[in-house]
């Protein structure tokens, strides 16, 4: 209802009425002159009239309240209009009550105050008088105080008791919008003249009366009720009196900071309030909550320092009275406490008497000349104290439960701790039923990470003293829902809670019947997932995981570790998701501690679903990849640190040390192993320190590497049963693996040499069983401890440094084998090739020796070249190269593939061509009757590989010496330039195909690779071609197409010779 409707509608036409029969009572004076004795005569028609207006006429309580304070209002306004005597064109512009209150007659305090008291409207009383300004309130509190000690009864004592425990309280709510028309009302009515002219401010001298009061509530209340003190005849209303003295006294001066009851006694407190209201029937209606709510002002305003310090009367003063208004009540008997069935006020004048000796008895302050005053008071309270001996009764356990399912049904503020003790202790007082409906009512109240884990443990608890499953799994679903609402974070810290509980989580401690439906709940969640694929939303996707992962982490990880393998694409999406809740994590901040109590449960799940299981390698490549995913660091810790799902150090310890633990390895298994290690090396910065590394057993893991590597010098050897088998590939993967972890421990040892020379002086120990060329990849990990150990062959071709290197006497590298240890430093890495290559002792000006040099270094890198993996090729290309241009290595052109040499300048191409006839040489001895029965079929494969990579970087080498234009026109204008090598290319590119097919003829198997060179050399030839058509006229095209058939005829595979002569006629 809006102001206008209220300020003109039935209900205030009856509020007239009565105030109208009220004046006609009081004649011939006029209402205005009422005294309170007077009130019995002409009051009986306003407390009709309101009880009218509150009663019969209004809908519901809120609305009799409203109505209350409206009543309030419109009659305290029109006193201060009464009193101010405003004149009335100003008024019914400027007051918005001037409808209502111009109807009435002039009222007085008295009418006001009498009607407050009749009707028992205390605390509407006391909100609308904080509406007044600190100065005003106080001289209103005074006006009260003088009404009530004037012909004072029981009631007026009760009126001001009432009053004063009001005012104590804080205000039920903000200010409505009658409080806000109040405070205008109380502004316009109490603010002071100020039309005084300037000349008249110049001579204004303050009046000492109107001076700021000394006195304050505190001071007013106190000096009223000891002034009335012999007027009190009832224990109650004694108590009431000194409860009221006692808490003010105590907020007043004694307490310095809110505090606040356990929620327990808290709730204790309000129960046994509500209780004994409504046995005594002071409750309005059945509205429990505004009873609770009244129960919980009633405790927060005994436990918080008052909000004005007061004035007017010191400490020592106030303890004075109070000592005068005890004993003088109890000199009649007033204090005397009942022995049991106490009643409300006689339960709070007990609470407050603990309460301010306690603060008496660590009160400091010097009081000397008044210390007297201190030990009286604390004698008299301890003895008024002692004189209680009724035992506060506890509230009945149904009561409890409707209070405190009140609370959280309406959210009630104050009772920040009350759902951990409902979750808790209230589970097993309360009925099983109502608890549950009301948990199930109030999820919102439970939402959080410490509260789902209080619930998880209560729910345990009832499990194993033999619940009932149906509430049981009713409970479950519940704490389940609540879980899933709580934010990620909180999610995380459940989940890694529950998982320091049981890997089973939730589960670990309930009964299978509590538990049935779960597997069916696992599978629909991963499902949805996966077939949602990367359509689905991750924050839903991490969500559902993270509901099955805190019911039972370990049948979760077990799914997703399986789902992340087996369905294609899956393990990307999986992967995000784990790293969105790092919870599932096993110590996340103390890897060496997670190490000796218990191993990573997500590895566990991995191993047992997944390593030795593996049937495709589509499914070894998403495991590699689900696992590499996991390890980046992509989770952002509390202090911004980022760390992984899985870390380096776990994922080592999990797969990499138990497989070279074991003595039952298989070769695939070898292979997954090393490109397992090597993804786990990947993230070793070289920048930064490594010290994880040296947790994972480095020294054993680079011997057993390196006894890897040694043993890959046999990989064309027909293997023993039941041995690992070893290939080129696995040895390219163990150096590079080798050469990252070598670095990454050299690196931690050269910063404590001490802590680790024993380690590595076993390290060297063991390595020398092994071949040469392997110490060379560890040489990272010792550093300067050890010299470079070489054959002492190697050191007759070179100009080695007797400080960096050392030679040895080794069986297989006698005399003349020189060359061979010096092609394979070569192979080693760019540093040793470069070093090879600056050192190698070797006279130009002698030709034999050079010619010498040249067919011994073709012997040296026939017996390296089987095996070499493709990077150790590379080096030895690019070390051949380099000999070339320094013309070190002589190679000369034969012209066995023309009749005669056309008239071209093919000095840019020398290197290009020498090079492929070295490899043309080497190829016809390797394949010669003498090497015939070095390689099986698949080492010849291997060799046809490298044969072609050769091969494609001399293509590409010729491919750059001439300018191919994108289109053909831009070609042909291009065409007249001088300097164009065109002609040259085509020739050297016939070349290169006779080379190719050469060596694909001669080559067991007739490798593919090479057959696709052959073919690429062909189409380069038609590409230059296009971009330069005069590069060779129709009859050398003719010619040529012919002379390269005839190579071509050479092939003895049908289908490949029909490409090769295909790819030519097009030409």
């Amino acid at each position: 209802m809006d102001q206008e409707s209220w300020l003109s509608c039935e209900k205030t036409a009856v509020l007239q009425g009565g105030f109208l029969l009220a004046n006609q009572l009081c004649q011939p004076a006029p209402l205005s002159a009422l005294r309170k004795e007077d009130w019995e005569r002409v009051g009986r028609p306003i407390v009709q009239a309101v009880t009218e207006i509150c009663g019969q006429l209004c809908g519901g309580n809120r609305d009799r309240l409203q109505w209350r304070k409206r009543i309030l209002c419109i009659i305290w306004s029109k006193v201060l209009e009464t009193e101010k005597g405003e004149d009335v064109d100003i008024n019914w512009k400027e007051n918005p009550l001037f409808a209502v209150q111009n109807s009435l007659p002039d009222i007085n305090h008295a009418i006001l105050f009498e009607l407050v008291k009749s009707m028992g409207f205390f605390s509407i009383y006391a909100d609308l008088l904080q509406c007044f300004q600190s100065d005003e309130q106080c001289k209103e509190l005074e006006r009260l105080v003088k009404h009530v000690t004037s012909d004072c009864t029981e009631e007026d004592v009760k009126f001001l008791l009432e009053v004063w425990w009001e005012l104590m309280k804080e205000r039920r709510e903000e200010l409505d919008s009658l409080d806000q028309l109040f405070n205008i009302q109380c502004a316009r009515f109490t603010q002071k003249p100020s039309d005084c002219s300037p000349q008249a401010s110049k001579r204004f001298k303050p009046d000492p009366e109107s001076a700021t009061s000394s006195k304050c509530m505190f001071s007013i209340l106190f000096q009223g009720l000891n002034s009335i003190k012999e007027n009190i005849t009832s224990s109650e209303l004694s108590y009431f009196g000194l409860s009221n003295c006692l808490d003010m006294l105590y907020t007043s001066y004694l307490l310095d900071h809110a505090t606040d009851l356990p929620v327990e006694v808290k709730v204790q407190n309000i129960a046994r309030s509500v209780i004994l209201k409504k046995r005594n029937g002071l409750l309005e209606g059945d509205d429990l909550t505004q009873a609770i709510c009244e129960a919980q002002r009633d405790l927060v305003a005994t436990l918080t320092p008052a909000q004005t310090k007061p004035s007017g009367m010191t400490l020592i003063q106030a303890m004075q009275t109070v000592l005068g208004i005890i004993c003088s009540w109890e000199v009649k008997g007033l204090l005397k406490m009942p022995t049991q069935d106490p009643s409300d006020l006689a339960i709070r004048l007990k609470d407050g008497l603990c309460r301010v000796l306690k603060s008496l008895e660590l009160f400091s302050e010097n009081l000397d000349e008044n210390e007297q005053a201190l030990i009286s008071l604390k004698k008299t309270l301890k003895d008024l104290l002692a004189s209680s001996s009724f035992t506060v009764p506890e509230s009945p356990s149904t009561e409890m439960e409707s209070i405190v399912m009140d609370i959280l049904d309406n959210n009630l503020k104050g009772f920040q701790d009350l759902p951990k003790l409902y979750a808790s202790k209230l589970s097993q007082t309360f009925s099983e039923a109502e608890w549950l409906s009301c948990l199930e009512r109030n999820k919102h109240a439970f939402q959080e990470k410490d509260l789902v884990m209080t619930l998880s443990s209560t729910l345990i608890a009832k499990c194993q003293s033999d619940a009932d499953v149906n509430q049981a799994k009713k409970l479950k679903d519940i704490i389940v829902d609540i879980f899933s609402q709580l934010p990620l974070p909180d999610k995380n810290a459940a989940l890694s809670k529950i998982l320091s509980l049981s890997k089973k989580g939730l589960h670990g401690f309930l009964p299978s019947p509590v538990t049935a439906g779960y597997d069916e709940e696992v599978n629909l969640a991963f499902n949805s997932i996966i077939q949602s694929g990367a359509k689905s939303n991750l924050s839903s996707a991490v969500s559902a995981v993270a509901r099955v992962a805190f019911q039972n982490p370990e049948a979760t990880l077990y799914r997703c570790c399986h789902m992340a393998v087996v369905n294609l694409g899956a393990h990307t999406l999986l992967a995000q998701i784990l790293q969105q809740l790092p919870g599932l994590r096993s110590s996340p901040g103390d890897t060496t501690e997670m190490r000796n109590k218990e191993q990573n449960l997500l590895c566990i799940c991995l191993q047992a679903t997944a390593w030795d299981k593996l049937s495709s390698p589509q499914e070894e490549d998403q495991f590699l990849q689900f696992l590499s995913t996991l390890m980046e660091p992509s989770i952002v810790g509390q202090t911004e640190e980022k760390f992984s799902f899985l870390s380096p150090e776990e994922v080592v310890h999990a797969f990499i040390l138990p497989y070279f633990s074991s003595s039952t390895s298989s070769s695939s298994s070898l292979e997954l192993c090393l490109r397992l290690l090597q993804c786990i090396l990947s993230y070793i910065s070289s920048d930064d320190a490594t010290p994880w590394i040296m947790s994972c057993s480095p020294f054993p893991l680079l011997y057993c590497l390196a006894q890897l590597l040694n043993n890959c010098s046999r990989c064309w050897e027909q293997p023993v049963e039941g041995s690992t088998v070893l290939s080129v590939e696995h040895k390219g993967l163990l150096i590079s693996i080798l050469t990252t972890l070598g670095k990454a421990v050299g690196k931690e040892v050269a910063l404590a040499p001490g802590t680790w020379s024993r380690a590595i002086s076993w390290l060297y120990g063991k390595a020398e069983e092994l071949d040469w060329t392997v110490r060379f990849h560890l040489k990272d990990v010792w550093g300067e401890h050890f010299k470079y150990e070489v054959p002492s062959s190697l050191m007759t071709v070179c100009e080695l440094s007797e400080q960096e290197w050392s030679g040895l006497v080794l069986p297989h590298y006698g005399q003349g084998t020189g060359l061979l240890a010096w092609v394979e430093c070569c192979c080693i890495s760019d540093h040793f090739q470069a070093a090879m290559l600056d050192s190698l002792s070797l006279n130009l000006l002698n030709s034999d020796e050079v010619i010498m040099f040249s067919k011994g270094l073709m012997v040296a890198v026939l017996q390296t070249l089987p095996w070499c993996t493709t990077g150790e090729w590379e080096r030895l290309l690019d070390m051949l190269r380099k000999l070339l241009h320094s013309d070190k290595l002589h190679v000369p052109y034969s012209l066995e593939y023309v009749d005669f040499l056309p008239l071209l300048d093919l000095r840019a191409f020398a290197v290009d061509l020498r090079l492929s006839v070295f490899l043309l040489r080497l190829f016809q001895l390797l394949c010669g009757s003498s090497c015939a029965d070095w390689l099986p079929p698949h080492g010849w494969a291997h060799v046809g590989r490298l044969c072609a990579a050769a091969m494609r970087g001399i293509i590409d080498s010729v491919k750059d010496k001439v300018p191919l234009p994108p289109t053909a026109t831009s070609s042909r204008s291009s065409e007249s330039s001088s300097g164009v090598l065109s002609k040259e290319v085509l020739f050297v590119l016939t070349q290169l195909f006779c080379h190719v097919v050469h060596v694909q003829v001669m080559m067991p198997g007739q490798p593919e690779p090479l057959l696709l060179c052959a073919l690429e050399i062909l189409s380069n030839y038609e590409a230059v071609l296009a971009a330069y058509p005069k590069s060779s006229t129709a009859l050398q095209g003719a010619n040529t197409r012919h002379f390269l058939t005839t190579i071509a005829d050479n092939v003895q595979c049908t289908d490949m010779r029909a490409v090769l002569h295909q790819k030519i006629a097009q030409l």
